[in-house]
């Protein structure tokens, strides 16, 4: 099974984009990347730009190679509407748009189906569902929710196993912070985890000191599974510089039990590069160039 990190905050716009050759099929998660809008004040600086368009380019290539294209949610760093023409002849597996969401998801949803109708090969509802595409299997969890509470609605996590490999995609679970989200990743006994990782960066505002505590202890649990050999974290934790600070209780516990935790970057051996959470450096560095 060959796992490709597309798009994501370690490689410089926020994004979870994943694509996953299982050699019967090929399957493309959340395919759409997008740029914080202010961030210490700041707006996106031009290296985040020129990033978010070569990593969309990327995106939109790859949806065009996949059979299968996964949404697990419809904010617009996971889905993207102006792609709608890339994925003509695809099988879509996508959130239920009308059960377990809030207002905002389902009206985007309307709008990406109402562009993409007619073209895709197929629109199946995925959530708690499973798919069989020769020897590998796709399957749902419920919807849970995106955070610690369903105020950003919910999403659905993917597993994705091909006899002996197996690979879970936990999409926006910010932690996982809640049962849950991390009971459907412990009972698919994944080789690979990527998780988006605690929302560390609004440490003490809108995310607390208690909720990262428990993504802590439900991450460590996640390492106590005899399958795990690497737990990818990214997405909204590699928006702090101080990531790996602040996860160290983790790295320890990952090292007594010989887990590989990476990111989206390291995963393609490339540079973490967090041009978000650099921003502020970024435009400092201008002004004094």
């Amino acid at each position: 099974m060959e796992i490709v990190p597309l798009a994501g905050e370690s490689l410089g716009v926020r994004s979870m984009a994943t694509f996953v050759d299982t050699g019967d099929v090929r399957i493309l998660c959340d395919p759409a990347a997008a740029l914080g809008p202010l961030r210490y004040g700041y707006e996106p600086h031009p290296l985040e730009l020129q990033r978010l368009e070569q990593l969309t380019r990327c995106i939109e290539d790859m949806i065009t190679l996949s059979d299968v294209v996964v949404i697990t949610h419809y904010h617009f760093d996971h889905h993207d509407p102006g792609m709608a023409e890339s994925f003509r002849g695809k099988t879509v597996l996508l959130k239920d748009w009308e059960r377990m969401t809030n207002r905002s998801q389902s009206r985007r949803c309307s709008n990406f189906l109402g562009r993409v109708r007619g073209m895709v090969r197929s629109f199946q509802i995925a959530d708690g569902r499973s798919f069989n595409f020769s020897d590998t299997t796709v399957k749902f969890s419920e919807p849970v929710p995106h955070g610690a509470d369903v105020s950003l609605g919910y999403v659905v996590e993917v597993s994705i196993k091909r006899r002996d490999e197996s690979f879970l995609y936990t999409s926006d679970v910010q932690g996982p912070c809640l049962p849950s989200q991390t009971s459907f990743i412990v009972r698919e006994k994944p080789e690979v985890v990527l998780c988006d990782g605690p929302m560390t960066y609004m440490l003490g505002q809108s995310y607390s000191h208690s909720l990262l505590l428990k993504a802590i202890a439900n991450l460590k649990t996640v390492l106590t599974l005899p399958s795990l050999r690497r737990l990818a974290l990214d997405h909204h934790l590699l928006r702090d510089l101080r990531w790996r600070e602040t996860m160290q209780p983790l790295f320890e516990e990952a090292e007594k039990r010989s887990v590989d935790v990476v990111t989206m970057a390291e995963m393609l051996r490339w540079p973490v590069d967090l041009l978000e959470a650099k921003r502020k450096e970024l435009y400092e560095l201008e002004a004094t160039a």
